[in-house]
């Protein structure tokens, strides 16, 4: 490579009128050559732009609006696209390949700028280098600029500096073969090469590491960048940067002032994120603030609701309104934004189970579901996870009565800490509603009532239905006071009441109404299980599905419900060891975790109260004996039974007989299978008041036989396979109807070793 030099001229044509004095044309003509001698135009420094491919050029991003940042992000889409994930994009350089001639600050500002539009894309910039003294002018200003680099015959030498990037990456991303360096790395290399070669840098490749650091940043310092982008997975990612609002309107603020709104909290191997309060930081309140992790916001923070109700109360329209912060259009535009299968969004009707994040800040306001550059692209949970103090998530349940098992199952499972009934304003309430109410009743959860659809909804219906709905929460079975919530005092009113009371709440998705209310109310909800309190414990993770990711292997997903684990060690590393089963035979299958996500985000640390995913290194025979419902430990002797104890109670309502050798499906948190009553065992009723005679028989034959409202103890044996359980889960049963609840008390010895 040589250096550029201009010697231009410019001829400059003019039309004068006939009279023109001797001292106007002089003037014209010394204008003329002082802006040929000082601003040369046409230095081609590289070749002219195309169409299609990777390369981009662009002259300057000067205060942009949000359409054009909207446009900028569409471009650089392609751009990517057209480069297989990655792309460069020359800065100060016009389309035809010239230089713009613009200064430093200039240049550095559009690359910040091109940089956050980057971030948006999930992409990173690998390099950014600055490239200065490509142009030598006619006049020679080299004795007075301190910074320019010279050669030994005087003559300028264009040089290039590698600056740090506005969002670093993380722990050296390997991306294509190509290794990102950390700064510590760059200066330690420059440092090695200063030792070995003290030559200066030069247009022929020669280089000091010294030289090249320094920048020129005063006026009429030429300046171009060179930024090479990639894209990447989510989680190799830092955190979130600032809004794309503040990106258009505040252009002048510093970098080092800019990075302050993002901090890596550091746990090795990971990418958790601390991100403080936006509005806080706006306002300069960041001394009450504390630094905030994804793992403690994704644990202690993070309410867990499930939503029940009939299948046209709105369950889904409501959680898509309320993640994505858009009303409903009348017609379920919402519902579509969070819908799993093309058969829900068709038919309108959930048929499996979904978990949606929506996060708010220290404040209460909730945060916005919605990207701020493509507005119909939705918030990734990443994103919501690094932008929230707390969390609350939604649980999707279907509420039709053919896929009863499957909301089962997600109640079962779902380690809810509250549960949102559904109820719609211009109908009253169905079997259905019943069912759902008993469900999470029988598991302790505390129920809020949501009336739907009051927009345009006659007052006669809502009282109706209201009152329907009254007399099934005070019925004995329930137990609940309604308490109607009309403002934010209300709110404040029902917190710590929850188990007595049963706050009722009018919304509406298409006008707004109550909304504001609603998120006020679930912001406020406190924390009832208190997983932290397990981190002690073996660690106990609960498989709720299972995938085969191609490059990746065996990928588990659920819900970790004891203890704490360390990814990413090696087969020797006991940290990473677990047992995952049991299998069809009952045995445990020893393997290695090499990573794990967290609401999409790589970490190296889960604890108990999590949702998570797990990467297992196993043999490709291995991988076909995952199924759900299998654990993975961290014990010394895992165990499985097809053998449990349980004090049962059934529930009252339609005629129901157990004896001996019942059949029913069971559930036991993330565990569903068949299993026979084998031994059953009358519980004193008297001790609670209730009359035994009327409620269990003995018959001759066939034994005890159990009515709605008895209590027994039960022996139950699977039907096909072991199981992992443990005393205290909380268990249910079911032929069709939810039959009856239990607690398991103990795991008794198998029937063969019990004969010898």
């Amino acid at each position: 490579m040589t250096t550029i030099s201009s010697t231009l001229t410019t001829s400059t044509t003019t039309t004068t009128p006939t009279k023109t004095t001797s001292t106007t044309m002089r003037e014209i003509n010394s204008k003329a050559e002082k802006m040929s001698m000082a601003q040369p135009r046409a230095v081609n420094v590289v070749p002219a732009e195309k169409e299609n491919g990777e390369m981009e050029y662009k002259r300057q991003v000067y205060k942009p609006s949000a359409t054009r940042v909207r446009t900028l992000a569409t471009q650089m889409s392609y751009r990517l696209d057209e480069g297989m994930g990655r792309c460069t994009y020359l800065i100060g350089v016009e389309d035809d390949g010239c230089h713009s001639l613009l200064d430093y600050s200039s240049v550095s500002e559009s690359a910040r700028m091109l940089e956050c539009i980057a971030r948006s894309l999930n992409s990173i910039v690998l390099t950014r280098k600055m490239i200065q003294n490509e142009i030598n002018h006619t006049t020679n200003n080299t004795k007075n600029n301190t910074n320019a680099v010279a050669n030994k015959n005087g003559e300028l030498v264009m040089y290039e500096v590698y600056e740090p990037t506005l969002f670093p990456p993380h722990n050296n991303i390997n991306i294509d073969n190509t290794v990102v360096e950390t700064e510590d790395e760059k200066e330690e290399k420059c440092n090695d090469n200063d030792t070995n070669n003290n030559s200066s840098t030069s247009i022929d490749g020669n280089s000091t590491c010294k030289q090249q650091r320094e920048l020129n940043k005063e006026n009429g310092a030429y300046t171009r960048c060179e930024l090479v982008i990639q894209r990447v997975e989510t989680h190799l990612l830092d955190p979130s940067p600032v809004s794309f609002q503040d990106l258009t309107t505040s252009a002048s603020t510093t970098t080092k002032d800019r990075t302050l709104s993002c901090v890596s909290d550091g746990v090795e191997g990971a990418t958790e994120a601390t991100t403080l309060s936006r509005e806080d930081n706006k306002n300069g309140n960041n001394n009450n603030v504390e630094n905030l992790s994804i793992n403690e916001t994704l644990s202690s923070r993070n309410i867990r609701v499930a939503v029940v109700g009939n299948v046209d109360a709105g369950k889904s329209t409501l959680i898509g309104t309320l993640t994505t912060s858009c009303l409903d259009n009348g017609r379920g535009g919402s519902r579509t934004a969070i819908m799993k299968h093309r058969h829900e969004i068709e038919s309108g009707r959930t048929s499996s189970c979904s978990t949606h994040l929506m996060g708010f800040r220290h404040s209460g306001e909730p945060i916005s579901g919605r990207d701020s550059i493509r507005a119909n692209k939705r918030k990734s949970e990443d994103e919501i996870a690094r932008e929230s103090y707390r969390i609350v998530t939604l649980m999707d349940l279907a509420g039709h009565e053919k896929y009863l098992k499957t909301t089962i199952h997600g109640v079962s499972s779902g380690m809810a800490d509250y549960s949102l009934i559904l109820v719609n304003a211009r109908h009253p309430p169905t079997h259905m509603t019943q069912h759902h109410l008993n469900l999470c009743c029988s598991f302790g959860i505390p129920v809020i009532v949501v009336f739907t659809k009051m927009d345009g909804c006659p007052e006669h219906a809502v009282k109706t239905s209201k009152s329907e709905l009254f007399k099934l929460l005070r019925a004995p079975d329930v137990g609940k006071k309604p308490f109607a919530v009309r403002n934010e005092q209300d709110v404040a009113t029902v917190m710590g009441k929850l188990q007595s009371l049963a706050p009722v709440i009018d919304t509406s998705c298409v006008t707004g109404e109550g909304l504001d209310l609603l998120r006020k109310l679930l912001f406020s909800l406190p924390k009832r299980r208190r997983h932290e309190t397990k981190v002690n414990r073996p660690f106990e993770f609960l498989v709720e599905d299972v995938f085969n990711v191609p490059g990746v292997g065996a990928v588990v997903s659920g819900f970790v419900n004891a203890g704490e684990l360390t990814v990413g060690g090696s087969s020797n590393d006991n940290n990473a060891q677990v047992d995952i089963g049991p299998m069809d035979d009952g045995t445990f299958i020893k393997t290695v975790v090499k990573s794990a996500h967290i609401a999409r985000i790589h970490t190296s640390h889960v604890t108990s109260g999590q949702s998570a995913c797990l990467a297992l290194s196993m043999k490709k025979e291995d991988r076909l004996k995952l199924r759900k419902g299998m654990v993975a430990l961290q014990t010394e002797n895992p165990f499985s039974t097809k053998y449990f104890d349980a004090e049962i109670c059934v529930l009252k309502g339609e005629g129901t007989t157990i004896r001996k050798s019942y059949q029913a499906y069971v559930h036991i948190l993330n565990v569903r299978q068949s299993a026979f009553a084998r031994n059953i065992e009358i519980v004193n009723n008297n001790a609670i008041g209730l009359p035994s005679n009327t409620l269990m028989m003995d018959d001759p034959d066939d034994g005890i036989v159990l009515r709605p409202g008895s209590r027994a103890k039960v022996r139950f044996e699977f039907a096909k396979r072991p199981e992992y359980i443990r005393p205290g889960m909380r268990m249910l049963f079911r032929d069709g109807r939810v039959r009856g609840v239990g607690i398991i008390t103990g795991i008794p010895p198998p029937p063969s070793v019990v004969a010898k």
